[in-house]
């Protein structure tokens, strides 16, 4: 079994699930200890970044850094799917869409919006996953939950009686790029469906640093695999960066309460979890401000 650690970027091709992407990984790579950090349609190509060995446990916050999606929009067809694998369920053979319309409309879409999940979607209601009681033939009510659209542009327009738009979208984690294709029609008054969609970034990561299943074959065989690997605490770069004054590293290393002084920057009052690191540059682990006790607190600790 090899031992890897550190976060695999994969080029994620179309007609897999999240789950077999990390099930041939695993076969590739001969570990079992493997994570992704957000799920993919199975249609759906790009960016999936795989934490490898203790990576896993950086998953999580990992996850919560924004994605960014090339989609393809079709004005004129509504799918029960919201996309172009599913049933259509509406149809409009003349839409009279034009690009400045859409232009015109997008910008409604910035910033912090409502999206109900669809019901061909992993959300969980009442311990069932969406997805399965769609197959049933069942419809149940979601709860809107707001999800933040950092930049959506228009980067191409097919116009025609059924116009495609092509968008590039830079979005919060939760948020479904087939929902906001269908909101975006339905501003416009049209039915629409998702055509395809591409992630381009997560994690930090783009597609350029992605590697195909060929190339980690071909890295595992070659030894080489490991230099491209990327270190979980460095991919997280929406987390800010402190070190542990010398004198009190013992104490953080071994997942101690530390005082304020011995954390630079200071970390006292800081509203949000960061990364702790030795003088030299050791990852040790995610520490927070504990307002009540006066001190910072280890969340979770990575150096023995």
């Amino acid at each position: 079994m090899n031992d890897f650690d550190g976060v695999l970027p994969v080029r994620k091709p179309a007609g897999m699930t999240s789950h077999d992407v990390v099930s041939k990984c695993r076969r590739l790579l001969q570990m079992k200890r493997i994570g992704h950090t957000g799920t993919l349609d199975p249609s759906v190509t790009g960016v999936l970044p795989l934490c490898l060995g203790r990576a896993t446990r950086m998953v999580e916050y990992l996850q919560e850094m924004p994605k960014e999606y090339r989609a393809v929009l079709k004005f004129g067809i509504a799918t029960d799917t919201e996309d172009l694998t599913g049933t259509v369920i509406e149809e409009m053979p003349k839409t009279g869409i034009t690009e400045m319309q859409v232009r015109e409309a997008i910008n409604d879409f910035i910033g912090p919006i409502m999206q109900t999940p669809p019901m061909y979607s992993a959300v969980k209601v009442d311990g069932k996953r969406l997805y399965e009681l769609a197959r049933e033939g069942k419809t149940v009510e979601r709860k809107a939950r707001e999800v933040v659209i950092h930049e959506l542009e228009v980067t191409g327009f097919a116009a025609g009686d059924q116009p495609e738009v092509s968008l590039r979208v830079l979005c919060s984690k939760g948020t479904y790029i087939r929902t906001l294709c269908v909101d975006l029609g339905a501003k416009l008054g049209v039915p629409s469906t998702m055509a395809r969609l591409e992630r381009t970034q997560s994690a930090g990561l783009s597609l350029d640093r992605c590697l195909t299943f060929e190339e980690i074959a071909e890295r595992v065989e070659a030894g080489t695999l490991q230099e491209m690997l990327i270190r979980a605490d460095k991919a997280a770069l929406h987390m800010p960066e402190h070190t542990v004054d010398e004198r009190k590293m013992i104490n953080a290393l071994q997942g101690q309460k530390l005082p304020a002084w011995a954390v630079l920057p200071s970390a006292e009052g800081l509203d949000r979890e960061f990364r702790l690191y030795t003088p030299d540059d050791r990852f040790i682990g995610i520490y927070r401000w504990d307002e009540e006790a006066g001190k910072v607190v280890p969340v979770k600790v990575f150096l023995p």
